[in-house]
């Protein structure tokens, strides 16, 4: 994006004078932690149900969007985003009963409509989220099928919320068939036959359902035509365990249920359905691995697994004695990471080589059938269906090519286009490089960078750099129209694959875990110190941005590092580390994270990088937009309060400190498409506005 010199100028000398924020008041709140004391003067924001929380909220939103509103083109940026985003989306179809099912958007709806056709090709809508509420924040979350097709249970999510409600419906008369299920949290809905299904959730909490934490996850049965309150409790009454998550195999032979207590490891055991009061038989009795059983033959069970294996494979063992000791490779461990999938009958091996894909077709006995051709580098993600089904679905995305749906033919091995989407965006004019840049330690860490074919490497480029950095999270190239304006507008977009997460197996994982975590904030920033050396942007340019855990790394980033960004966008971030695992269900993150409880080396590795404890006073810290809802019950909102309320007291100079707080929204799931191009316009204007830019070009 070029702009002259004078347009520059004046861009920062309208931002010369300070902001004035809103006065937070500091409370007296000490802690000790293995006898240091941990001043928490901003605890008070932790009460979301507060008055005194809700008028801070107002006020602080005032100042974020009086700032905005002064933007010259947010309008117009708002308008290209709208435009370009007005295309219709459709996803792969499903069969369930006598219909075909399927999702669209026609542009800019704010959320996805269920569609579905019968045997005659008559279309009509089936669930339209878009009239569950007025504001559209109430959606759609998944929707489960009996096993004859003929009843559905769905669930919704209000206002961004973790908890869903359950809904069972008659798909032929759309008769609703009993009470709404509530309070149902990090579930899925899986029926056994026709009768009833499986879900999972907590007891509800005392106090804030939003913020209040929540550790012991029961799967529970639901029979049809009985009050939710008669439910039975199968797996988690007497075994305290965080997550627990129940499936029922195709053949409707088997209930497999999964238990963790944290975000990797889990329990395997399976019951057989088909035997009444039959046992809960034990496969694997330790959180020392990833298991997930993805097929069976009978009593034939295929289960995928990094047990020794740190890149996952694909083994069988017989019902009869199902230990790991018992297990036999059916697709071995290689030098790529397995993501499996089944469909008509086979194994779709997705292997992730250097964050693309590459997709091998098998058959149960691990013959290899044939590598699939992609339509080239990037991300394909589908092939799952029922056994019976002749024709499979996938799609393939990069950063410059609109997600496209292909059919595949398992028989013949051949792809079509199913649907191509009619985005306003030229592919043609962008490139996507893959380099690789050396971390702190010398860890070879790969980058993709995207941006206009021709760009000038001059170092005057507004770039994001983006990152995620955790929990076993792979970011692969996949298109996004907030990025595609951004490039149109002569941005560039980075994506950084760090330790921490899954693209290269659990040693990549296990690397940016816990006394680790640094090599995560070390990776981010040798990114950004690649980017500045190669002349692609300068700290004057550069803008860094992540979501959740993508949040705390941006600002453990900007606190150990405030001079190499000009712009910082931590959003939902977790950014109170000593008291992360102290809300809903932040336990379940210390695999990755450790607690402060652990011991007096965590807590003292922990306050090292909290991004809350680690402001300082008289630091000039990059011009911040912190962004969260306020519904939030995955990361609640007051580690956003906390940090922004920091940042604003100690900032010097005059780079501004703002923190937007959507309304009735959560962790980002749901969020109506109105709702996310504002969000979106709000944060790439904030961007280029505070690296100098008053015009967009033309």
């Amino acid at each position: 994006m070029a702009v002259s010199t004078s347009l520059a100028t004046l861009g920062q000398s309208q931002k010369a004078t300070p902001l004035t924020y809103p006065k937070t008041a500091k409370g007296e709140t000490v802690d000790v932690y293995f006898d240091t004391k941990v001043s928490d003067p901003y605890r008070w924001l932790e009460d979301d149900k507060s008055a005194e929380t809700g008028a801070w909220v107002k006020e602080q939103n005032k100042v974020t969007y009086d700032y905005l509103a002064k933007i010259p083109f947010r309008d117009a940026l708002k308008a290209r985003l709208e435009k370009l985003w007005n295309y219709e989306k459709i996803s792969a179809p499903f069969k369930e009963g006598n219909f075909i099912y399927y999702y669209k958007n026609n542009g800019l709806q704010n959320q996805s409509v269920l569609y579905r056709k019968d045997a005659k090709g008559k279309e009509e809508v089936f669930l339209d989220p878009n009239t569950f509420s007025k504001l559209g924040t109430t959606s759609l979350g998944g929707v489960d099928f009996s096993k004859d097709g003929s009843k559905v249970a769905y669930s919704i999510s209000e206002g961004g919320s973790d908890w869903r409600k359950v809904i069972l419906m008659d798909v032929n008369n759309f008769k609703k068939l009993e009470d709404t299920l509530v309070d149902v949290k990090f579930s899925g809905i899986a029926w056994k036959g026709n009768e009833g299904f499986y879900y999972s959730s907590y007891d509800k909490p005392k106090g804030s359902q939003l913020s209040a934490k929540t550790d012991q996850h029961k799967l529970y049965y639901h029979k049809l035509g009985t009050a939710q309150k008669d439910d039975q409790v199968i797996f988690g009454a007497d075994q305290k365990r965080r997550y627990v998550g129940g499936g029922v195999t195709e053949d409707n032979h088997y209930l497999v249920i999964s238990a963790a207590n944290s975000t990797y490891g889990n329990e395997l055991y399976i019951q057989d359905l088909t035997k009444p009061n039959s046992p809960i038989i034990t496969i694997v009795d330790n959180f020392n691995s990833d298991n997930n059983i993805i097929e069976n033959e009978g009593g034939k069970l295929f289960i995928e697994t990094d047990l020794n294996a740190p890149n996952k494979r694909i083994v069988s063992v017989d019902i009869s004695n199902p230990k790991p000791e018992n297990w036999k490779d059916v697709i071995p461990e290689t030098e790529n990471v397995l993501t499996p999938t089944t469909g008509a009958g086979y194994f779709f091996a997705n292997y992730m080589k250097d964050a693309v894909s590459i997709v091998k077709q098998y058959d149960y006995s691990g013959k290899l059938v044939r590598e699939i051709q992609l339509p080239g580098l990037g991300t394909a993600t589908g092939f799952g269906s029922k056994k019976e089904e002749k024709t499979l679905y996938y799609s393939f995305t990069n950063y410059i090519t609109p997600g496209t749906i292909y059919s595949f033919e398992p028989k013949a091995g051949k792809s079509a286009v199913y649907a191509q989407p009619k985005v306003d965006f030229k592919s043609e004019d962008y490139v996507s490089t893959q380099v690789f840049y050396t971390s702190k330690d010398g860890t070879k860490v790969p980058m993709i960078i995207t941006h206009k074919k021709g760009l000038k490497l001059d170092g005057n480029n507004p770039t994001i750099l983006y990152g995620y950095g955790g929990f076993n999270i792979s970011l692969t190239p996949s298109f996004s129209v907030s990025n595609a304006v951004w490039m149109e507008n002569g941005g560039i977009y980075a994506v950084a694959n760090l330790r921490g997460g899954g693209e290269y197996g659990k040693k990549w994982h296990d690397a940016g875990t816990k006394t680790q975590k640094q090599n995560v904030f070390d990776d981010f920033i040798a990114a950004a110190e690649y980017l500045i050396a190669q002349k692609y942007t300068s700290s004057n340019f550069l803008a860094i941005r992540g979501g959740s855990n993508g949040g705390l790394l941006v600002g453990a980033t900007m606190t150990q590092r405030p001079d190499l960004m000009k712009v910082a966008l931590p959003a939902v971030g977790v950014m109170d580390m000593l008291r992360y695992h102290t809300f809903t269900s932040g336990a379940g993150w210390a695999f990755d994270y450790g607690t402060s409880a652990d011991s007096k080396e965590m807590f003292e590795y922990l306050k090292s990088y909290s991004p809350v404890q680690n402001v300082k006073t008289g630091v000039q810290y990059p011009a911040t937009l912190v962004t969260t809802g306020d519904h939030d019950d995955r990361v609640v909102p007051a580690h956003s309060f906390k940090f922004a309320a920091e940042l604003q007291e100690k900032q010097t100079g005059t780079n501004p400190v703002l923190i937007r707080i959507d309304i009735n929204a959560g962790h980002g799931a749901g969020k109506s498409l109105a709702a996310t191009i504002q969000e979106i316009c709000d944060i790439q204007a904030f961007t280029l506005y505070n690296m100098g830019f008053t015009t967009l070009p033309q």
